[in-house]
């Protein structure tokens, strides 16, 4: 696996595929500049060598070229961020964007205008790979958000450097992350399985059963395996086309030694909103017109005695309806076990858009050992794809 210590970039123009997807407000401001602070460590190694780097990343989803998508919205912050002025070319094609690449020296930053202002980019056209890769000398992939992707700029343009491409900072740390939960980890390793639905993990369980010794599964789809095995689950979400599924997800846990955690209490409301009635109740008993919105205290202290013997834990998926307050409990108190177990030794990464969002509302982005970046394309490595992203630099 190449990365950029495998390279000195000294007089080398390394063009770089960033994400720096990056939320604006209405006057466009960066609102969360994560992505870019992200991707500082990359290019600080570069220039430190005495290279140059090229940025290249999209913004949104532009039908063509809109303003409101403009990379140029984020120089400012982008400069603010690496310490060092960055130059805009407002193109990433033709001639303006290859005078602009040209005249870069070294220490010098280059922004490229969004690749998705041509379809070219997310139809992994081999022509506009080809001259984007004309640009740099160095082709470095660190945006893991879009490695799921086989776009020009994330798989199809690292042909063009058959010696000279490698991995970012970032995004060497992603893969080496999922690799230590999934191929290296240390026993025993639990995953936290969360969310509302059952099958948009079913691949991910199915991958992941034979590396792991529990599975702790909470939030929505908790009721598809209570109704599957009889409970009585109110008015709760549940898939019922997916009870048999679940049932054989527990019979393969137990084939293969893995202990599986249900809640066996929850707080339940009389109906989905902040300000609903609730009251804590048997998850097998749920009253008809009350629908399960957290975990209850019993399942807590449960998943706690799982958490604090693990030695590597994977999150995915909240516990809760955690954007409501009043059944953000679960998931907070879950997220503070990992953070103590973290502390204890254990290995600890979180994954996945709502385990992110929750880690960062409630301030535990720092305690946990590694919150990865790419919600779409985690999910899929934990399913036990290759990525063509990562494919691409790997070949």
């Amino acid at each position: 696996m190449k990365t950029l210590q495998d390279f000195n970039f000294h007089a080398q123009k390394a063009i770089i595929r960033v994400d720096f997807n990056v939320p604006l407000d209405e006057h466009f401001n960066v609102t969360d500049a994560n992505r870019i602070e992200a991707a500082k460590p990359t290019i600080d190694k570069i220039l430190a060598d005495g290279g140059s780097v090229i940025l290249m990343s999209h913004l949104g989803r532009p039908k063509g070229k809109q303003d409101q998508f403009s990379l140029r919205h984020i120089v400012a912050k982008t400069a603010e961020v690496l310490g060092v002025s960055v130059q805009f070319a407002p193109d990433c094609s033709g001639e303006i964007a290859q005078q602009a690449a040209r005249q870069l020296k070294a220490g010098e930053v280059l922004l490229l205008e969004n690749l998705r202002f041509y379809a070219e980019e997310e139809a992994g056209d081999v022509a506009f790979a080809k001259e984007l890769a004309s640009l740099g000398d160095i082709y470095v992939n660190d945006a893991f958000g879009t490695a799921h992707r086989a776009h020009a700029s994330t798989t199809i343009i690292a042909q063009f450097f058959p010696e000279k491409k490698c991995f970012g900072a970032l995004l060497a740390k992603e893969i080496d992350s999922l690799n230590r939960v999934l191929n290296n980890s240390v026993k025993p390793v639990t995953a936290v399985l969360g969310g509302s639905k059952v099958s948009s993990k079913i691949t991910v369980i199915e991958n992941i059963l034979d590396k792991v010794d529990h599975m702790i599964i909470g939030g929505g789809m908790t009721f598809t395996f209570v109704k599957a095995l009889g409970g009585a689950i109110g008015n709760s979400i549940c898939e019922d086309d997916k009870q048999e599924l679940a049932l054989e997800i527990l019979r393969l846990a137990k084939e293969k030694n893995v202990q599986v955690h249900l809640p066996v209490d929850v707080v339940a409301a009389d109906s989905f909103s902040n300000d609903a009635q609730t009251q804590v109740v048997d998850v097998t008993k749920i009253p008809d017109g009350w629908q399960g919105l957290d975990a209850g205290p019993k399942s807590l202290e449960n998943f706690r005695a799982v958490i604090m013997e693990s030695k590597t834990i994977l999150w995915n998926g909240p516990l809760g309806v955690f954007e409501m307050e009043s059944f953000a409990k679960g998931t907070i108190t879950l997220g503070n076990f990992i953070v103590e177990s973290t502390q204890n030794g254990a290995f600890s990464l979180v994954g996945g858009g709502d385990s992110v969002a929750a880690v960062k509302q409630f301030g535990l982005e720092d305690k946990m050992s590694y919150v990865s970046t790419g919600g779409g394309a985690m999910l899929e490595m934990l399913e036990g794809k290759v990525l063509p992203g990562i494919a691409a630099i790997l070949n």
